[in-house]
C-alpha cells in the first residue's frame, strides 16, 4: 500500500499535476487554532497558580514540623533549646563540649532547609507563642499578611 502511494504521489510530481486546493491549511485555521491553544493555556494557568501557592505554604508548615522535632531532640539531650546566639544551625552542628557531648548526636537534622522562597527560617527563644517560635514571613517577607504572604510558624 506504502509502495503504491510512493508512485502515485512520483506520478503526479512527473506529471506535474497540483495538489488540491483544498490539501493546504488556511489562516483562518491557524488563527482559531492558536487561539484555542491560547484558551487552554489560560484556563490551564489559572488553575495550577493558586496550586503552587497553597504546596508552598503546605512545605513551610512540614518545614517547621522537622525543625520543631529537631529542636524537641536537642532539648532532650541538652536539658535546653539552642540559644539565639546558637540559632538553628546548632541542630546541624550541635555543640562538642558540655557534659552532654558524650550522649550527643551528629546531627539532629541533616541540613536546614530554607523556606519555600529562598529565605532561612526565623527562630526566637523564648518565643512570643510558646518556648521558641520557628517561623516564616511569607512571600512578602514582611511581619504580617494573609494567605501566601503571611507569617507561618509552630504556633498555628
Amino acid at each position: 500500500m506504502l509502495k503504491a502511494m510512493l508512485q502515485r504521489a512520483l506520478r503526479r510530481r512527473r506529471s506535474g499535476q497540483r495538489l488540491h486546493r483544498e490539501a493546504g491549511v488556511t489562516l483562518v485555521e491557524m488563527m482559531v487554532v492558536i487561539v484555542i491553544i491560547g484558551l487552554v493555556t489560560a484556563i490551564v494557568v489559572i488553575n495550577v497558580l493558586p496550586a503552587q501557592d497553597t504546596a508552598r505554604i503546605e512545605k513551610a508548615r512540614a518545614d517547621i514540623r522537622l525543625i520543631e522535632q529537631a529542636l524537641e531532640l536537642y532539648r532532650l539531650d541538652y536539658a535546653r533549646y539552642p540559644s539565639m546566639d546558637l540559632g538553628l544551625q546548632a541542630l546541624v552542628e550541635p555543640p562538642q563540649e558540655g557534659a552532654q557531648a558524650a550522649v550527643q548526636r551528629e546531627s539532629y537534622i541533616r541540613r536546614l532547609p530554607n523556606d519555600p522562597w529562598g529565605r532561612p527560617y526565623e527562630y526566637v527563644i523564648p518565643g512570643e507563642h510558646g518556648p521558641f517560635d520557628v517561623y516564616t514571613l511569607g512571600a512578602d517577607a514582611q511581619e504580617g499578611g494573609d494567605g501566601v504572604d503571611g507569617d507561618i510558624g509552630n504556633w498555628q
